[in-house]
């Protein structure tokens, strides 16, 4: 499999989700990712469920899935030493993924000020690097309220509803390292021969997606509001229950994939009905217009209403869960899930490395490390350290 970042070096001095996604993504596409972590302790995702029993010890499968691909060297960042080493470390190094609260490196010594001036430096926060809310404690659930997406999501009511995953971490995680990439373009390619700070802060990431919210806003004085699995402006579409008690997923909004659902409920009277006839039409009347597509569905089996839908050419398809996902003909297909070897509970089924050149297979990547499995190895390699040294800094604390 090609991969286009081989031969650069990450380190990820991040803990949770968005600084060691992003510095994960460059790894699967070929970066050398180094995790830096506490002596003893290690990353604060080990700590979280679900977990596996290990000989007594609780193992996490979260760490198990971010862990991976990458390498773990432990190192105490709040000691001199130990951010002498880091900092030369980080010079053989071309990205430096770290998401610690605001000015912490600065107080350690280790910031970018102290680092050359080739290495790209992402610094993940939950409310950016300044402004008055920027030393606030947050994780994702902050991000998604601040940034109004929880406002969004749910139904209209009952109260705000979190998404079932860390939206905010992972998606910043992508737009970080597709900052990462083009600063590296712009040293490499282009010559410079510069890195630079990326501020990448997690509501940031979820505001950039919130759609026409914040222009309607300024226009026309909307506040936009929770619709639930329905659209405010668009209808039909939502998810509606089949009569095997499954639910289907219908997106009707839009004339031609209207005028298709008609064909497929063989309905064709609402294609001129003027309740529905019109895009704007449906918009106003979408409460009835919803609850005709939720009848229709309600008398059929799950199979059968997606079949029928998707002979028509109408985007459709019943909702999954974890079971359905990983039994799927074209999940498999596509080769979207993979196993890793985990060094604790051996072969683990987990999702592939997305996304990948067309028609390339994705490798699985190595399995998560155990905490401080690479020190020896690392600190040898790269920065020259001999065995007598390695035992020195360990008998200290240092590793």
């Amino acid at each position: 499999m090609r991969r286009p970042l081989e031969g650069l070096r990450v380190i990820d001095l991040g803990s949770r989700v968005s600084a060691p996604f992003c510095a994960g993504i460059l790894g699967e596409q070929g970066a050398e990712v180094i995790k830096i972590e506490e002596p003893g302790r290690g990353d604060r995702l080990r700590e979280l469920g679900p977990y596996v029993d290990d000989d007594g010890e609780l193992y996490s499968l979260y760490w198990s899935v971010e862990g991976r691909g990458r390498k773990s060297v432990t190192l105490d960042l709040r000691r001199p030493r130990g951010q002498e080493i880091f900092r030369a470390l980080a010079a053989s190094s071309d990205v430096v993924c770290e998401s610690f609260r605001p000015g912490t490196l600065e107080r350690w010594e280790i910031d970018p000020s102290r680092l050359p001036s080739r290495v790209v430096t992402a610094r993940f926060s939950v409310f950016g690097q300044d402004g008055p809310k920027s030393l606030q404690p947050g994780l994702n659930g902050n991000a998604l309220a601040f940034s109004g997406l929880m406002h969004l999501t749910g139904y209209p009511d009952r109260p705000p509803a979190r998404p079932g995953v860390n939206i905010a971490g992972y998606l910043t995680g992508l737009f970080a390292a597709q900052a990462i990439t083009s600063v590296l373009y712009d040293r490499d390619a282009r010559g410079t021969g510069t890195g630079g700070v990326i501020d990448v802060y997690m509501y940031g990431s979820v505001l950039r997606i919130m759609e026409w919210t914040i222009a309607a806003y300024d226009r026309l004085g909307m506040v936009r509001n929770r619709s639930a699995d329905s659209l405010d402006i668009a209808a039909p579409i939502g998810n509606y229950a089949s009569r095997d008690s499954r639910y289907v997923y219908i997106v009707g909004g839009s004339q031609v994939f209207f005028e298709r659902l008609c064909r497929a409920m063989d309905r064709p009277d609402l294609a001129d009905d003027e309740r529905s006839a019109t895009a704007a039409a449906r918009a106003r009347n979408r409460v009835e217009i919803n609850a005709i597509v939720s009848q229709w569905v309600s008398k059929g089996d799950a199979d059968d209403i997606e079949a029928r839908c998707v002979a028509c050419d109408v985007p459709a398809g019943k909702i999954y869960d974890v079971a359905d996902l990983t039994a799927d003909e074209h999940v498999l297909a596509r080769g979207d899930i993979c196993t890793v070897q985990d060094p604790v509970v051996g072969p683990v089924r987990q999702q592939a490395p997305f996304p990948r050149l067309l028609g390339e297979t994705p490798t699985a990547p190595s399995g998560a490390p155990r905490v401080g499995e690479h020190t020896d190895e690392l600190l040898s390699s790269v920065l020259g350290l001999s065995g007598t040294e390695l035992d020195a800094l360990r008998a200290d604390g240092i590793i």
